[in-house]
């Protein structure tokens, strides 16, 4: 990603169209990686199926939303935010995990 971003050019030079295909790009970007978060909570919701383990852990689901939130920080994003689409993606995939045992 750091090769990516010495290659981008100043949004400030960019034309609007220009501007709208960065963001597709970022889309897809995002999309990707939830695919691959979602394969990977797949992957634990086996190995806990396996393992006989609950679906819920609540300790961790705060060190993930902990984590969120100092990222959000780091990246001077509004934690909050942050915060909501990562409950989203967990949400999610208790849901899936639910589902598949």
């Amino acid at each position: 990603m750091a090769n990516d971003d010495a290659n981008r050019r100043n949004p400030n030079d960019m034309t609007l169209d220009e501007l709208r295909g960065e963001i597709e790009s970022i889309d897809r970007e995002l999309v990707e990686l939830i695919a691959r978060r979602t394969y990977v909570a797949d992957t634990v919701a086996e190995v806990k199926s396996a393992q006989d383990i609950p679906t819920t852990d609540e300790s961790q689901e705060q060190r993930v939303m902990d984590r969120a939130g100092e990222n959000a920080e780091k990246f001077e994003v509004d934690s909050n935010l942050v915060k909501a689409i990562f409950r989203l993606l967990i949400e999610l995939n208790k849901v899936e995990q639910r589902e598949n045992r």
